[in-house]
């Protein structure tokens, strides 16, 4: 009868087993409590490593959300853009959106360093970027989140996918959309999202056209305010100079806030990408409204666009692996 005890204890200790390990792969669901047990030092070993990024550099913020958008938009949230080319993978660091352009993957690999040596194999550089960005938007002013947490690394990167996927300058409102809804994301998240450029810097060679060539006739937007294109032209010439840089909101470019949505209503918007949001489209159009109108409900839809961007298609469970190094798979 003791043995037929121990027998039974050691089964319902079995079955109890998985129930303790749950936090591992939430049934593919991904949670914000999902270090809590194996590493809960990560979160705040990513925004210890951002803070001091971002203390030496304010840019570095806005570096550190635009490579997390650009990762999620090409096969999922899941890592694929920091990993370098190597005999078996193309970087995504090539593709036209990245290249010369993307930046932070230092700020990464320094939080990686960090995670590694206090919890080995844990978490992943997908979820290590994700809350960077989080931390990006609070370093600078803006609103936090709670971060669903439990992604999973690729063993793969997809240039085709960086180069067709990821939403360009100069492209139009509808195309931008058509972008946006491939990823399960709707108009209201494009207005939100865009309003991160209310910080960091673009490269004259993404807004050049509407400075002088904006529809192949070699004349400039006119729908761009008149000064404001007379000051950007003494900045980008109309040829060289393409790694000049202009910032993306003259108003408080270090800040947080919803100074950019004010500026697409007096067309100062940098790029075309973001004027057309005000100029091309009676719902985005309303959207820049509100949010020009009340910072709050800006920052509020902010945080919800970005827990939705962040679940775009995540590896969970036994999918990708937990990378080492962010710039390699695992041998």
């Amino acid at each position: 009868m003791a043995r037929l005890s121990s027998f039974l204890l050691v089964i319902s200790l079995l079955c109890f087993l998985p129930l303790c390990l749950c936090h591992k792969s939430y049934g593919g669901k991904l949670s914000p409590g999902f270090y809590a047990h194996s590493c809960p030092q990560a979160g705040e070993i990513v925004r210890s490593v951002v803070a001091k990024a971002v203390a030496r550099e304010t840019r570095m913020a806005a570096s550190l959300i635009r490579l997390h958008f650009h990762d999620c938009f090409v096969k999922g949230c899941d890592g694929s853009l920091l990993l370098d080319s190597s005999g078996r993978i193309t970087s995504e660091k090539n593709s036209n959106p990245n290249r010369k352009s993307a930046r932070g993957f230092d700020v990464v690999d320094q939080i990686k360093a960090q995670l590694e040596k206090e919890c080995p194999g844990t978490v992943s550089c997908a979820d290590a970027l994700t809350l960077a960005a989080r931390d990006s938007s609070v370093l600078t002013g803006g609103p936090s989140w709670m971060v669903p947490l439990g992604r999973r690394d690729s063993r793969s990167a997809s240039l085709s996918g960086s180069n067709n996927n990821i939403p360009a300058p100069n492209n139009t409102f509808q195309t931008i959309l058509t972008k946006f809804k491939r990823q399960g994301l709707d108009v209201t998240d494009l207005v939100a999202l865009s309003g991160s450029h209310t910080i960091g810097f673009s490269r004259c060679t993404s807004f050049r056209q509407r400075l002088y060539n904006q529809s192949g006739n070699g004349r400039p937007d006119m729908t761009l305010e008149q000064s404001f294109a007379a000051n950007l032209r003494q900045r980008c010439p109309r040829s060289g100079g393409d790694q000049i840089l202009s910032v993306l909101d003259k108003v408080s470019p270090a800040k947080f806030d919803n100074s950019y949505f004010k500026n697409l209503m007096e067309n100062m918007g940098l790029l075309n990408s973001d004027q057309v949001l005000f100029s091309s489209n009676d719902k985005s159009r309303e959207l820049v409204k509100k949010y020009a109108e009340d910072q709050g409900e800006f920052f509020e839809q902010f945080a919800e666009s970005m827990i939705k961007m962040g679940n775009i298609s995540p590896l969970t469970g036994s999918s990708g692996e937990i990378r080492k190094s962010c710039r390699k798979i695992n041998s």
